[in-house]
């Protein structure tokens, strides 16, 4: 039909109802007009180039400061983000440079704002990336990502909350909650019998407009005396109490329930005897969100140190059984009714100072990720067979470091023929063997990363590896030039072309190094 009529890509009409058909045939670029096509053959290209023997990643620039660094989609971020650095150029250069702040502009939290696709946005600065950052005087600001200039700012704290300090997305890039400290009354309060019941305040926010959407108080009086921590994520409220116990609860019923009275942004407000501005200061954002009765509960569970995970499919949850014996233990069980799936005791038996993690895969696959000192298991969920009511983990792949040339003998012999039997044997992360100290995953790419690291004396060599996400296959070794010292804290961050590892010292002392891809098929020392 495309022939016949003059090159025109076939209409999504011709006969294709079926969602998945639709979506595979776009995948194999059938609709040669659609705008992702030509982006997903540029990024299958470049990962082709990327795993060409004769490409290198080349160290190209190095930084050091007394401050944190931090990196967020080729902007590198310096002097508690006062100096924006874009590293996709040739060489890193400056986008822009802040004066020093006061102490009282500290920078606590910081978000990168994207510009969602397929909507009419109010201002033209709205398209463009922007960074939503909290101060430690409770201001919400919105900077444009290249010039740092601020677009919008919000006063957060009536007289209510003095201290909000964290920023975390319920649905990335469209609700933002900005959290407080935990609310804890002055020794001084204590002794005199004052109670406190608020524990934390949680303020909502739509994003791309910004608008104002609600906020609430996390009281012991509604979930209990024993609250440690509170989370939003995805539209699930989680409540962690220190007896390890996680409770969900649906946060969007809940803004619906208990809502009083909805406010706009730069809307004059009277309210509990306060007449202000919403977003303004002195009066910053009403609490206009009581809950007065303790929420419908949708699931609990009990876990080791509150670590729980929700992913899979169908859905599954993983925990630690809650004793101290059991950690490094994971159970993988049905969302729906709590049965361990077979085979869903995960231990990798461990012995090592650091423990082994466990996650699901952020590729959206349902697979989960296991990764211990020197090895990295992928498994899949798959129903059992004859059972398909049931559930079990069966191993995708593994990931296996590099120890051929490890011995680690329990007898020596001597010189002298004397037999000398060792009383304990290494650690699984003993530094002087390889070791999988961060697995990350690269969407656009499709890899799945790990970084290795072999340290012998005071001089540590780390290596980032990319494996085929479906396979496991090893496709690319990438050394890394600078000493890594495993007692150190170490970030490193993969982002196509751009290889990043940021390092922090003790002191306070930040050290950056900037990797970028070089197509050369001469020798090149670098």
């Amino acid at each position: 039909q495309a022939a016949a009529g003059g090159g025109r890509a076939a209409p999504r009409a011709c006969g294709v109802h079926n969602v998945c058909r639709l979506l595979t045939r776009r995948a194999h670029g059938f609709y040669a007009r659609d705008a992702g096509v030509a982006h997903r053959k540029n990024l299958g290209l470049l990962r082709k180039i990327m795993c060409q023997e004769s490409t290198k990643f080349k160290n190209v620039w190095t930084t050091h400061s007394a401050s944190p660094i931090a990196y967020e989609r080729g902007r590198i971020y310096m002097d508690n983000y006062q100096c924006c650095i874009s590293s996709i150029a040739q060489e890193p250069r400056i986008l822009y440079q802040k004066s020093k702040c006061a102490k009282s502009e500290k920078i606590e939290d910081a978000l990168l704002l994207e510009c969602p696709l397929g909507e009419m946005l109010p201002s033209p600065s709205d398209y463009k990336a922007s960074l939503i950052v909290l101060t430690v005087q409770n201001w919400l600001l919105r900077l444009s990502a290249d010039s740092g200039e601020v677009l919008e700012k919000v006063y957060l704290a009536g007289s209510c909350c003095k201290f909000f300090r964290y920023l975390s997305w319920d649905t990335p890039q469209e609700v933002m909650v900005v959290k407080s400290a935990q609310n804890k009354l002055p020794a001084a309060a204590r002794q005199a019998g004052i109670q406190q019941t608020v524990l934390f305040y949680l303020a909502v926010f739509q994003v791309l407009p910004l608008s104002f959407i609600g906020m609430l108080e996390i009281n012991k009086k509604i979930f209990g005396n024993s609250v440690t921590d509170v989370a939003v994520s995805n539209g699930i409220l989680i409540v962690m109490y220190s007896m390890g116990l996680v409770r969900l609860y649906n946060f969007k019923a809940i803004l619906e329930e208990f809502m009083e009275q909805p406010f706009d942004l730069g809307q004059e407000f009277n309210w509990n005897g306060q007449v202000g501005v919403v977003g303004k200061y002195p009066f910053g954002l009403p609490c206009n969100i009581k809950i007065t009765d303790t929420p419908p509960l949708l699931f609990e569970a009990s876990s080791l140190e509150n670590a729980f995970q929700i992913g899979g499919y169908p859905w599954h949850y993983i925990i630690t059984p809650n004793k101290k014996k059991h950690k490094g233990v994971f159970h993988i069980c049905s969302l729906k009714d709590n049965a361990l799936a077979k085979n869903g005791i995960q231990d990798m038996k461990c012995c090592s100072l650091e423990p082994d993690w466990i996650y699901f895969h952020p590729d959206m696959s349902g697979r989960i990720i296991h990764v211990g000192p020197n090895l990295i298991k992928v498994l899949k969920l798959k129903e059992v067979k004859n059972h398909a009511d049931q559930m079990e983990i069966a191993e995708d792949f593994t990931i296996v470091a590099n120890r051929e040339n490890c011995v680690n003998n329990t007898v020596t012999v001597t010189a002298s023929g004397r037999v000398v039997k060792k009383r304990f044997t290494s650690l699984d992360d003993d530094p002087e063997q390889e070791t999988f100290k961060i697995v990350d995953y690269e969407d656009e790419l499709d890899l799945l990363s790990t970084v290795a690291v072999t340290q012998i004396g005071a001089d540590g060599r780390a290596h980032l590896d990319f494996h085929c996400n479906e396979h496991g296959i090893l496709l690319k070794s990438i050394p890394l030039k600078e000493s890594w010292d495993v007692t150190y804290s170490h970030e490193v961050y993969f982002d196509k072309d751009l290889v990043l590892h940021i390092e922090q010292k003790p002191n306070r002392r930040f050290s950056c190094y900037v990797y970028q891809m070089v197509c050369d098929t001469a020798k090149d020392d670098d």
